[in-house]
């Protein structure tokens, strides 16, 4: 499997793609700059390996522009194991530091002449704003420096010619998640780890004592921060620089907190960005606010400030996925890029890495600022991006409810059904569809304990306040079953006509998948079917067709690299040991595969990528060499229906005796763990925003149909909604049924394949990697027509 090349790569095999993009003569500097963020090291150690990968030679630049100015010890050549055991350690080893110096023409004449010396022609960059604008004006500068340097006689006339001109790649390392063109920096996700870990530890005490706290979180000048984590748990209300609160916010919280507490809420949660300002660009600080609670309310208020812990701890799965993906592009562009290409940014747009021009990011990211600063709030919110304009909208419905008066009524019910195993994430879909429904005026109805519960009538009208405090909690509330709603049809078409149904949401794996197929064949005999019926993928195996992520698969996924760092720490500690992990996902390898790549694995045995003992026998091979060096451990993942003869204690034991005498081995099934706990900030966000357009469909449907029968029965009145490339979609499950394989429960094609051969070479195996699906720089566009994918 893995010592091979993968020719069935279309741009052709790994031969081709060195000659394509090799590195060979050429030299890359790295460094990161600015404020430090959890998945820097990630991004470091993919351009350390696929620059050394490709044959280039890769140089730490230590202490960020300080240490290009002062030179010396501070470039140093990496080699591969210099960049090991760093994927899981927070901040960033090798160091970042404000530089006066860079900023004057002197320090920049220093830094080029230090990295001519050693001929670093290729330059990337891992930070914010200020530190890839600094990187561009260099780049500009580079020629005329060269020419200064020449003239000072520092370096010759062939160094000149040799070295003239210099490649910027950048990317994003930021917690605040502020700049323009990219849907997540680096850093942002496990800042969010941080912040819910307070708020849900928080809010057990809170409740307690009958509390109400006030949370200060990072974002001087950006409130995404606050933003998502006041969506994510759910806060009463919040504090941010792009959308002050309008006049007299103060007595509008003070009503909105005493009625939230009128409906036995026992704790009130307000979260403020540490930059936020009123509609006269004046400070509002925690400090101000808890005198506000205390001497209008009279409530018991305590002020948390997060400061740098958010910066701190080990990065997230997501960030360390993304870090890798966005090194990896950084050195394909770098070797791609020519004198005439501008330096660009390396970008995530939903689901994709695609490469931006750095100027246009920075002038717009710029421009948010100069909006706020002229108090053009809402112009502020919409350079932000519609990821951004999406969650203060979604958070502003589902966080204050409209008195009943004013919310003209649908006359329509809506059921909310989870199918399938429990999955990290359902209760705050749940709650975001009750919210939402009962904003569009229609009846909300849960259904408990599945198709099964449905058909013994389980059913109970929901109400707003019946969801408070659901978006943390994991598994799910209402009951869940595998059942699927075959044998009971003529039972559900009953209750469906009992309780007057005219809409379904259903929330759950492959079997909710299933199950809309089912109801859609029964359109025919029960005529109780023929309503909108949408499917929210949720499962942690992350195998519903229609979509590229599922509900649940990141906290899945979390799960098992936390289980891998500690086996790691333990391996690393007893010295010659390699642990063959087993991961759930029935037959599909998305969390062995994903998992691999987030905890730095030697290999990944998917189902999807068949395999024979002479890729186990590679793979031994490969380690013995591993343990001749001083990364003396290692990890191996094994999906668990990957193979029915390769099975974990098979491998366990192959692995054993080959490696009799160089290392032993120790296996972990991680089982049901991987379903369990609280869900991580991307599902508790991603369930609410993706539940909130669902019922937004659903509604649409509904409108469409008043006054002419209420009767569906077309293909796009049952689908799937997901996400594609860098767009959300509704795709009908008829439509989507031949793209799946039933027999194996996963659809016939999946864009995580796309990603495995960066698995292996990060791993030190030959692989030809389709990098992305541009090679071009795109145009930034402030808005566009498609809907945005909700990451």
């Amino acid at each position: 499997m893995d010592d091979q090349d993968v020719s069935a790569n279309p741009r052709g095999s790994f031969r081709q793609f060195l000659e394509h993009l090799s590195g060979a003569g050429k030299a890359i500097g790295v460094l990161t700059s600015g404020g430090d963020a959890q998945g820097m090291n990630a991004a470091v150690r993919a351009v350390v390996r696929m620059g050394i990968y490709v044959g280039a030679k890769v140089y730490f630049i230590y202490e960020g522009y300080q240490g290009m100015v002062d030179g010396g010890s501070n470039i140093v050549e990496a080699d591969w194991e210099s960049v090991s055991s760093i994927l899981q350690v927070g901040g960033t080893i090798i160091g970042s530091a404000r530089c006066k110096a860079f900023r004057s023409r002197e320090g920049r004449l220093q830094a080029a002449r230090n990295l001519v010396q050693l001929g670093i022609t290729n330059l990337c960059v891992i930070g914010g704003d200020g530190s890839l604008t600094g990187a561009n004006i260099f780049r500009k500068e580079w020629s005329g420096l060269l020419e200064e340097l020449a003239q000072n006689g520092q370096i010759n006339k062939e160094e000149v010619e040799k070295y003239s001109y210099l490649n910027v790649v950048g990317m994003v390392g930021s917690i605040d998640n502020d700049f323009c063109g990219t849907d997540m920096t680096i850093g942002t996700d496990s800042a969010l780890h941080r912040i819910i870990e307070v708020i849900d530890a928080i809010m057990t005490t809170a409740q307690s004592h009958q509390r109400t706290f006030v949370l200060e979180v990072m974002g001087r000048h950006c409130g995404y921060l606050a933003l998502v984590s006041a969506l994510a748990c759910g806060a009463d209300w919040v504090f941010l620089p792009e959308s002050p609160p309008e006049e007299g916010w103060q007595e509008n919280m003070c009503v909105k907190l005493s009625e939230n507490r009128a409906r036995k809420k026992r704790l009130n949660i307000i979260i403020v960005a540490e930059g936020a300002i009123d509609t006269q660009n004046k400070p509002i600080t925690s400090e101000q606010i808890k005198e506000l609670v205390v001497t209008q309310l009279g409530y018991d208020t305590r002020v948390t400030i997060l400061g740098h812990v958010q910066r701190g701890g080990t990065p997230s799965a997501f960030d360390r996925i993304l870090a890798s993906r966005m090194g990896v592009e950084a050195v394909v562009a770098l070797l791609q890029a020519t004198p005439e290409t501008p330096a660009c940014v390396v970008s995530l747009s939903g689901n994709q890495a695609v490469r931006l021009p750095l100027v246009k990011c920075v002038q717009m990211t710029q421009d948010v600022q100069k909006a706020m600063d002229e108090r053009r709030f809402k112009d502020a919110v919409q350079l932000r991006g519609r990821s951004f304009e999406n969650n203060l909208n979604t958070y502003k419905r589902l966080a204050i409810k409209m008195p009943d008066t004013q919310i003209p009524k649908s006359n329509c019910n809506v059921g909310v059904i989870n199918v399938g195993a429990p999955a990290a994430g359902m209760n705050a879909a749940v709650r975001a569809a009750v919210r939402v429904g009962i904003a569009d005026g229609h009846k909300m109805f849960a259904v408990y304990d599945g198709f099964e519960g449905f058909a013994k009538g389980q059913i109970k009208e929901i109400g707003w306040g019946d969801v408070g405090g659901w978006t943390g909690q994991g598994g799910s509330i209402l009951g869940t079953k595998r059942t699927l709603p075959g044998k009971y049809l003529t039972e559900i078409a009953g209750q469906m006509r009992t309780h007057s149904i005219n809409a379904l949401l259903i929330i759950g794996g492959f079997e909710a998948f299933e199950s809309a197929l089912a109801m859609a064949d029964a359109r025919s005999n029960h005529e109780e079917f023929c309503i909108p019926v949408c499917v929210l993928p949720a499962t942690i195996s992350n195998n519903v067709p229609g979509t590229e992520c599922s509900l649940g698969s990141d906290t899945g996924m979390n799960a098992i690299v936390e289980t891998c760092d500690r086996i790691k720490q333990s391996a690393s500690g007893t010295k010659r040991r390699v642990f063959i992990i087993e991961t759930m996902g029935g037959y599909c390898g998305y969390l062995a595969n994903m998992g691999g790549l987030a905890a730095g694995a030697d290999a990944a045995y998917i189902f999807e990528e068949p395999f024979d003992i002479r890729d186990l026998q590679a793979n031994v091979e490969h380690l013995t060499e591993k343990m001749k060096t001083t990364i003396q451990r290692g990890l191996v993942l094994r999906n668990e229906s990957c193979s029915e003869n390769y099975t974990t204690d098979f491998i366990y034991q192959l692995y054993s005796e080959e490696g009799k005498g160089v290392f032993d081995c120790r296996k972990n099934v991680l089982g049901h763990m991987q379903q369990g706990g609280a869900p991580s900030p991307f599902d508790r966000n991603f369930g609410t925003k993706m539940s909130a357009r669902a019922m937004q469909w659903i509604t649409t449907k509904l409108k469409e149909s008043q006054g002419k029968g209420r009767r569906f029965v077309s293909d796009d009145s049952i689908c799937v909604l997901g996400i594609s490339k860098r767009n959300l979609v509704f795709r009908p499950v008829a439509e989507l049924k031949k793209e799946t394989d039933f027999e194996h429960r996963i659809p016939k094609e999946q864009w995580w394949l796309k990603l495995r051969p960066l698995m292996k070479i990060l791993a030190k195996y030959k692989a030809s990697f389709e990098v992305s699906d541009s090679e071009e720089l795109e145009h930034v566009h402030h808005r566009g027509h498609e809907e945005p994918a909700a990451i």
